[in-house]
C-alpha cells in the first residue's frame, strides 16, 4: 500500500511531551508519511503543554497560523493534543472550528483509530476520557525514529501532589506507574540497538511504584538499580524530583551507581516556608537544605539544578529575599525561573494577594541576575578539569567543531579533527566557561 497522506507534529513543553510525541510519529508512520514542513502536511498535531501560560500562548500562536492554511488546503486535519487539550476538551472545538481532533492524555495510543474515524467519516472528535483503572501500555521504541545514542523511557505519569499553582493533576491524572519489567524491557531494547543513554521519565519519579492504596511493589531506586544492570549502557538519568518523596535509598544510588549521572534536577519552587505552605509543597526549607547536602556527601561533583516560582499571591518582600538567599546557599549550576500565573483548575487562581507584574517582573530580574552569575562562576571552576564528554554532534557549518555533554549535563564545545559518533565518550580538557556551555580541546 503506497502511503499518500503525510504527518506532520509540533510539541510544546517538557521532555514528556517530547517522549508523546515519539510515540505518536511511531504510531502514526505505519499509515502516513513524516514531513519537517508544515506547509507540505495533511495532517498536523499540536502536542501542547499548559504548566506555564507562555506555552499555551505559544501553541495558540501556531494554531492561528494552521487556521490560515487550512482556508486555503481545505483537507488539511488539525489536531490539538496534550496537556491543553485535557484541560480545555469540547470548549476547544467550539472556540476553534478549523480543529478537527481535541485528543487528551490517556488517548494517546488511540490516535490511528482516531485519525481513521476523522478521515473516513469526516468527524470532528473530542477524546478526554480520563479513567482511574488506565494502565499505561507496552510499547517498544523504534529505534530508527529519534536520536540514536540517547533516548527517554516514560515510568510514569500524573501526580498526585496537587501543588496549589499546578495542573498536572488535572491534565496528567492521578500517578500510574508503568510495569517494572516493561520498562527494564523497554531499556534493554534500547541498549540492544545502540542508545548509550537513558533518562526516566515522570512527573514525580520519587513516587515510582506506588499503587493507590499507598503501597509500593518497587521503589524508584530499585527501578534505577536494574536498569543500571542492562548491558551496553553509559549513562542514567531521571527527571524530575519532588523533595517531599526523596528517600534515602535513592540518595544511596548516587554512591553505588556508577552510570547513574552527576547531575539532579530538584525543583525549590520557593524559599520561603510561608509561600511552600500556600504551594502545598509539604517540606520546609531546612528540609531542603539537608537533602542537598546529603546528595554533595553522596556524590561530591553532582550539579543541581532547579525551578523557582517568583511572584506567587501573597509573596512579600521578605518572602522573595529568602528565594534569593536560598538561591546564594545553595550556588546551583543551573535554573529555571519563571512569574507566577494562574492555571486553569488550580487553587492558587482563587488566592487573594495576587502580586502585581510589574513587581513580579523586576523580582524575576533581580534572581535572574544572580542566578546567571553564580551558574557562570560554577561553570568555571571546572576550567582545567579533564571531562568525560557524551558526543552529541557536529557544531553546524564548523567540520573541526564538536559538541558534547557532561554527566553534569553541561553543553562542551571542542574541536577535533577526527571523526567522531554520536554516543562516542571521550575526554576533553575545559579551557573557557561562557554563560551556558563549557569550551575545551581532546585531552592528550
Amino acid at each position: 500500500m503506497s502511503i499518500t497522506k503525510k504527518y506532520y507534529i509540533e510539541t510544546f513543553g517538557c521532555q514528556m511531551n517530547d517522549r508523546d510525541s515519539e510515540i505518536m510519529s511511531q504510531l502514526m508512520s505505519e499509515t502516513f508519511a513524516p514531513t519537517t514542513s508544515v506547509e507540505d502536511a495533511d495532517i498536523v498535531l499540536v502536542n501542547t503543554c499548559s504548566i506555564r501560560q507562555k506555552a499555551e500562548h505559544k501553541a495558540m500562536s501556531l494554531l492561528g497560523t494552521l487556521r490560515l492554511i487550512k482556508e486555503s488546503k481545505n483537507d488539511l486535519i488539525i489536531g490539538i493534543v496534550g496537556c491543553v487539550a485535557q484541560q480545555e476538551g469540547q470548549k476547544l472545538l467550539q472556540r476553534l472550528p478549523f480543529v478537527d481532533l481535541v485528543m487528551g492524555t490517556q488517548s494517546l495510543y488511540n490516535l490511528p483509530a482516531l485519525l481513521a474515524d476523522i478521515i473516513n467519516n469526516k468527524k470532528r472528535i473530542v477524546s478526554v476520557e480520563q479513567n482511574s483503572e488506565f494502565v499505561i501500555p507496552p510499547f517498544l521504541p523504534e529505534p530508527n525514529s529519534g536520536p540514536h545514542h540517547k533516548r527517554f523511557i516514560t515510568i510514569m505519569q500524573g501526580c498526585n501532589n496537587f501543588c496549589t499553582y499546578c495542573v498536572v493533576p488535572f491534565t496528567r491524572g492521578r500517578e500510574i506507574s508503568r510495569k517494572f519489567s516493561e520498562i527494564v524491557t523497554e531499556a534493554d531494547h534500547l541498549a540492544r540497538q545502540g542508545v548509550k543513554e537513558i533518562t526516566l521519565l515522570g512527573q514525580n519519579v520519587n513516587s515510582y511504584g506506588r499503587n493507590s492504596d499507598g503501597k509500593q511493589e518497587h521503589t524508584f531506586a530499585e527501578l534505577l538499580e536494574a536498569v543500571s544492570h542492562v548491558p551496553g549502557l553509559n549513562r542514567l538519568r531521571f527527571t524530575t524530583s519532588n523533595p517531599k518523596d526523596l528517600t534515602i535509598d535513592l540518595l544511596e544510588c548516587f554512591s553505588r551507581i556508577d552510570i547513574l549521572c552527576s547531575h539532579f534536577h530538584l525543583p525549590v519552587q520557593s524559599g520561603s516556608n510561608a509561600i511552600l505552605t500556600a504551594m502545598n509543597r509539604k517540606y520546609s526549607v531546612d528540609t531542603y537544605y539537608e537533602l542537598i547536602e546529603q546528595l554533595r556527601r553522596h556524590r561530591s561533583d553532582i550539579a543541581i539544578t532547579t525551578d523557582i516560582i517568583v511572584g506567587f499571591p501573597g509573596e512579600s518582600d521578605n518572602d522573595f529575599q529568602a528565594t534569593y538567599d536560598l538561591v546564594e546557599k545553595v550556588r546551583y549550576h543551573g535554573a529555571y525561573s519563571f512569574k507566577y500565573s494562574d492555571r486553569p483548575h488550580t487553587k492558587s487562581a482563587k488566592f487573594d494577594c495576587k502580586v502585581p507584574e510589574a513587581i513580579k517582573i523586576k523580582r524575576l530580574a533581580v534572581l535572574q541576575k544572580r542566578i546567571d552569575e553564580i551558574c557562570l562562576e560554577r561553570n568555571q571552576e571546572y576550567i582545567g578539569q579533564a571531562l568525560e564528554i557524551m558526543v552529541e554532534g557536529q557544531s553546524k557549518g564548523q567540520n573541526n567543531q564538536w559538541n558534547g555533554r557532561t554527566t553534569t549535563n553541561h553543553i562542551v564545545h571542542f574541536t577535533c579533527r577526527s571523526a567522531l559518533e554520536p554516543g562516542q565518550l571521550v575526554t576533553i580538557e575545559i579551557d573557557e566557561a561562557c554563560q551556558n556551555s563549557l569550551r575545551g580541546h581532546m585531552y592528550d
